[in-house]
């Protein structure tokens, strides 16, 4: 069979997506670690002594970012669970965080936001049943 010139192009232009592919991989995965150890630097500088739970909702928040590039380096399947779950641990930690200030200011953005995690929660609940349900062997 001969080899044309489109044919050519198609394989370089594959093997270019590739490279981007790898290289934008490596690189939100190098942020993620970078911006990870500098907040992991500056909570053991902080004045209490010790992490509070606002910095270790934080470092979960990085490590589900650092999980879902892992996942999709290995795999070229995008994690939208983890996404949901990193929707979840920001809400929660919004929620920890500015609790007091969010009551005083509006009592419906604190429903607001707990409706926000069932309704992610549910989501979620959504997309396992139907990953395992409708599985699909195509390979992306």
């Amino acid at each position: 069979m001969k080899t044309t010139i489109k044919d050519k192009i198609d394989k370089l232009g594959d093997m270019l997506i590739e490279a981007f592919h790898i290289i934008g991989l490596f690189v939100i995965g190098a942020t993620i670690v970078w911006s990870s150890v500098h907040e992991y630097f500056i909570i053991m500088q902080h004045e209490l002594g010790f992490a509070t739970l606002k910095d270790i909702l934080l470092l979960f928040i990085y490590l589900e970012l650092g999980a879902m590039v892992g996942i999709y380096f290995k795999t070229h399947k995008m994690p939208v669970v983890f996404l949901i779950f990193i929707a979840i641990t920001a809400i929660t930690r919004f929620l920890v965080i500015d609790m007091k200030e969010l009551v005083m200011q509006d009592k419906f953005s604190l429903i607001i936001m707990v409706g926000s995690i069932l309704i992610l929660s549910i989501a979620v609940g959504v997309l396992k049943f139907t990953e395992n349900k409708y599985q699909s062997d195509y390979d992306y």
